[in-house]
């Protein structure tokens, strides 16, 4: 099979032309699948359409092989019950970042499910709309596939076929373990890194000047939509007011202790928190889906044009793997910051290495 050869035969209709939907687009159209789009906005879908995720789906096209719902979280259910209804030889999925609550609604509606298959890629960005889509925004993400006792293998290899095309990792889930998973790894994170930012609104810009790379990477995901967050929020509320609670009695205790730290177990109980802080950024996966840690090494390079690739072609002539790279700018200075990931038995060749050829390390 040639690497850019679908497994999926027939048309893949789209159902929302935003980030998710348009980037399904793109992926499924590099590999020579027949796409076509629809939207509420006429908007949305002309655009999607321009940046080449599809083509704009015509009554007298014939009925898809697969439908893919990709709507706000608040109307999946009403629009995967729509393409059932509408395409009823058709597999139906959607990219929702909340299983459970559409699919309990639509069998409370009465809704046969026997050729719908529920899915969620576990990929994003901070912005939405095509403008923002990607064709490898699913590359090595995970997307979870939550199917019932009486889905049909030939539904459930359909809406497999589509995400290993578009680069993704499968797991199996039930909606209920979907939601718990995310409430923890998504939908909580979003709340705290939302709230912590809203605490710079009032700051004076002299405070601000002085923020880093800590305060860069926890707010990060801070600038997205508001309104999704609220529906998405509102449709997995209950475990992410359980994940909410137990941090919040972490946040209380954490400042308890602060409060008089020359207290009996004071200091114990913030070192406490903190080490399982460490803990638990241990397990995050890293490179290839392990969690393995890399030695970060800082190189210090002037802000001027072609600096950077010198670092990069330099690292390569050195033979040292960069696992990973982020970039910071020194505010007020004409310099950057370049933290390079490295393997632990690489950090001390590399430091020397770059040493020995100019470059300054932290």
């Amino acid at each position: 099979m040639n690497e850019l050869e679908s497994r999926v035969r027939g048309t893949v209709h789209i159902l929302g032309a935003g980030l998710l939907g348009a980037s399904v687009g793109l992926g499924l159209r590099e590999r020579g699948v027949d796409v076509t789009l629809e939207d509420l906005s006429p908007t949305a879908v002309a655009l999607a359409a321009d940046y080449g995720a599809g083509r704009i789906r015509d009554a007298a096209d014939p009925e898809p092989t697969v439908v893919v719902v990709a709507t706000p979280p608040d109307v999946v259910a009403d629009a995967v019950e729509r393409a059932l209804t509408e395409f009823p030889g058709a597999v139906v999925t959607d990219v929702a970042s909340v299983k459970l609550a559409p699919y309990l609604e639509l069998l409370r509606r009465g809704v046969s499910l026997k050729n719908y298959v529920g899915s969620h890629p576990m990929a994003g960005r901070e912005r939405g709309g095509a403008i923002m889509a990607r064709a490898d925004l699913f590359t090595a993400r995970p997307w979870v596939i939550c199917r019932d006792r009486d889905t049909p293998a030939e539904a459930l290899a359909l809406v497999e076929a589509i995400a290993l095309d578009l680069g993704g990792v499968l797991t199996e889930m039930t909606p209920e373990e979907h939601d718990r998973s995310v409430g923890l790894v998504s939908h909580l994170p979003q709340v705290v890194s939302s709230l912590l930012a809203a605490r710079l609104v009032p700051a004076t810009e002299q405070a601000i000047g002085l923020a880093g790379a800590g305060l860069r990477d926890t707010t990060r995901i801070a600038s997205s939509d508001p309104e999704l967050w609220v529906q998405i929020l509102g449709a997995n509320r209950e475990p992410v007011i359980e994940l909410l609670e137990a941090f919040a009695g972490d946040v209380t205790s954490f400042t308890q202790a602060l409060r008089d730290t020359d207290a009996p177990g004071a200091k114990r109980r913030v070192a406490d928190l903190l080490a399982a802080g460490n803990r638990g950024v241990g397990r995050i996966p890293g490179k290839h889906g392990s969690s393995e840690r890399f030695i970060t090494i800082t190189v210090l390079i002037d802000d001027t044009p072609g600096e950077l690739g010198r670092l990069l072609t330099e690292l390569g002539e050195l033979g040292i793997n960069m696992e990973d790279l982020r970039l910071e700018h020194s505010p007020g200075a004409q310099i950057g910051f370049a933290e390079i990931a490295v393997v632990p038995e690489a950090a001390e060749r590399a430091v020397a290495d770059l040493a020995e050829r100019g470059w300054r390390t932290l």
